[in-house]
């Protein structure tokens, strides 16, 4: 039978789902920022284009990572992470969503955490299943280094937030009603991070206990097959 009769391998556009997905979403959100730029820049708004133009940057740094590093990131991955950005930078901080929504700035960093989980999970996978380097740990330490990785950067992130606060005159430390100094800010950050963090490393955990594979390891062994000199047997 001559080939091009043939149907396409759904396998192909199975995998292929994702990363059109992905670019898709990447395409639209920075359309929205362009208009907005336009806008800015009209408005000689010159610190929130600036912003803008950093966080159109960030949200492309994935994919020029792993074009400068030939490592292939999982796109659903990429997809959360941009979504992310979007949400903490654009609509936090130039359009003052931390302001007009009380719970914005807990869902992101609930969410952070999250995110920080599944990058611990994707970190010690990496370094269990390279042959380089001899180490076997087990699926419950392998979860509670996940936690710990995502409670640690959410904390670095909030010396961050300080740090920019007390020497560069920010807002990122979002003071409460009743408490200027940002402090009670500061530890319900840290609270929902470390919830987010033990959510996704419980679920985790829990999946790879019970010999079932989470979206987690889906995500990990694409990472490992699609970047195999990485990986030498």
């Amino acid at each position: 039978m001559d080939s091009l009769s043939q149907p396409p391998a759904p396998e192909k556009n199975t995998a292929d789902l994702p990363a059109r997905i992905h670019r898709g979403i990447l395409i639209a959100l920075q359309a929205i920022m362009a208009v907005e730029l336009l806008l800015v820049f009209r408005e000689r708004q010159w610190m929130n284009a600036f912003l803008v133009m950093a966080i159109m940057a960030v949200m492309f740094s994935p994919a020029v990572i792993g074009r400068r590093f030939h490592v292939h990131i999982p796109p659903e991955f990429q997809v959360l992470a941009v979504l992310f950005a979007f949400a903490a930078l654009f609509l936090g901080e130039i359009h003052s969503y931390y302001m007009r929504f009380w719970w914005w700035d807990i869902a992101l960093h609930t969410s952070s955490g999250l995110l920080m989980g599944i990058l611990g999970f994707l970190l010690v996978y990496v370094l269990n299943a390279d042959e380089r380097i001899d180490i076997h740990m087990r699926p419950r330490f392998m979860a509670l280094f996940a936690f710990l990785f995502a409670v640690t950067v959410g904390t670095l992130w909030e010396v961050f937030e300080f740090a920019m606060d007390q020497i560069v005159g920010t807002n990122m430390q979002k003071p409460m009603l009743g408490d200027p100094s940002g402090l009670t800010d500061t530890m319900w950050d840290m609270i929902v991070n470390a919830l987010g963090a033990l959510t996704i490393s419980a679920l985790g955990g829990w999946h790879m206990t019970q010999r079932e594979q989470s979206f987690i390891e889906a995500w990990i062994r694409k990472f490992i097959e699609r970047n195999p000199r990485l990986f030498p047997h």
